[in-house]
């Protein structure tokens, strides 16, 4: 009783050990803020290009297009990052460079301009948030502990905790003031995550070579793999906030009350699954349990396309809460074990994937729902989680054997699979 006691003792909880660390907690505040910004700007692009700049809403649409640069700026960006270290400062970088992009946006006089800015600038601008991870990533690497996973998803939650009110408060904002009032309060948030970091730099980094290679393709076809199977995943998004809301309105005629509650549903439970989802995997293996997150997707869209109901619409929520509380939580983690000798790199390709994501995602919405229309347009990201699923349980078979609580580990094991 007595050991058990000194082994509770000697392991700290994540949130003690997030709130005593200045990088950790300063990760989170950022990328909160970060979040509370992008997520503002993200739901009024479309409304400012057709009522302040006079596009169509074809022309609307394909502003999503400019984002299949991030990935591209993602990657340029880790693959420095990787061989100077410098991770803050370049996150530092990425974030004024963010600014200056929301609020070139904001003071804009002709429609190309947005397009550009978004498809040049605004790429990198997205690429802050992998250096965050990755001086989280070198600062665990520099001191080891039982409880670095539930950081990540402390850091994570805070992300996604943004996302949640950022929309909200950009409604609010636009409302009582204008659209590019809002998209450059978007700005002064990127700019201001920068504030919570101060002058933090990581201590990881002090182990790694002056001057590290780009990783070549073969290496890092592990980690792309993986972010493909993401990608499947996450198409469901971009659809699903793109008809849902027409669907509810239009053809089940509900209330914006239920409609809200409807959306809202999702980022609550995913915000209350995340550090569950870290705990479960210890048991199950982060794969195995995301094969199961992307089966919930399966089930959520198929509750979208099929049920008609209110019910069935908070139960496709609900799982889709679960979904992204496996993912969100997990996902990164696993990105960084598969290329570990540059987390920067790996941040950067599996988090800007979501740009790329929301492009693909836009033009199979679209295709679908001309060929089947609505609800049954949800048919098309089940059949692709329905391939994700496939593809996580094949990739599984990399991932080592969760550790039994009794047993100690052995780093050894971790090091020659890869996880």
């Amino acid at each position: 009783m007595v050991l058990s006691e000194e082994r509770v003792e000697a392991r700290p909880s994540a949130l003690r050990l997030t709130l005593a660390s200045p990088l950790y907690r300063g990760a989170a505040v950022a990328l909160f803020v970060s979040a509370l910004g992008l997520s503002a700007a993200a739901p009024q692009i479309a409304s400012f290009l057709v009522n302040d700049l006079g596009g169509s809403l074809a022309a609307a649409g394909l502003f999503y297009l400019t984002s299949l640069t991030a990935p591209i700026a993602g990657y340029l960006v880790g693959v420095r990052s990787d061989r100077t270290g410098r991770r803050l400062g370049l996150f530092r970088v990425c974030a004024v460079l963010g600014f200056l992009g929301w609020l070139g946006i904001a003071c804009s006089t002709q429609l190309w301009m947005p397009y550009a800015i978004s498809a040049v600038v605004l790429g990198f601008g997205w690429a802050a948030t992998s250096q965050v991870f990755a001086a989280v990533h070198d600062e665990q690497v520099a001191h080891p502990n039982p409880a670095n996973d539930g950081v990540i998803a402390i850091v994570r939650m805070a992300l996604t905790a943004g996302w949640v009110i950022g929309p909200v408060a950009g409604y609010f904002l636009a409302a009582h003031t204008s659209v590019r009032t809002m998209l450059a309060a978007s700005a002064v948030a990127t700019l201001a995550q920068i504030l919570p970091l101060g002058r933090i730099r990581t201590t990881g980094v002090a182990t790694r070579p002056a001057a590290q290679p780009a990783p070549g393709v073969r290496t890092m076809l592990p980690l792309l793999a993986f972010t493909a199977l993401y990608v499947l995943v996450y198409v469901g998004e971009p659809i699903k906030y793109a008809y849902l809301p027409i669907y509810m309105t239009g053809q089940l005629h509900f209330s914006a009350t239920l409609s809200g509650s409807i959306i809202g549903i999702q980022p609550l439970v995913e915000i209350v699954l995340m550090p569950l989802a870290v705990l479960v995997a210890r048991r199950t293996g982060m794969v195995w349990l995301m094969v199961a997150g992307a089966a919930f997707g399966v089930a959520a869209n198929l509750c979208f396309a099929l049920t008609g109901s209110a019910a069935g619409l908070f139960a496709g929520q609900i799982l889709m809460g679960a979904v992204w509380g496996v993912f969100a939580a997990l996902g990164i983690i696993v990105a960084q074990r598969l290329l570990p000798t540059a987390v920067a790199t790996a941040s950067a390709i599996f988090l800007t994937s979501t740009s790329l994501a929301m492009a693909l995602g836009g033009v199979a919405g679209g295709l679908g729902a001309d060929a089947v229309g609505l609800p049954l347009v949800f048919g098309v990201p089940a059949v692709l989680g329905l391939v994700a699923v496939v593809g996580l349980a094949l990739f599984s078979r990399a991932e080592p054997s969760p550790e039994r609580p009794d047993r100690p580990s052995r780093p050894q094991e971790a090091t020659r699979s890869g996880f």
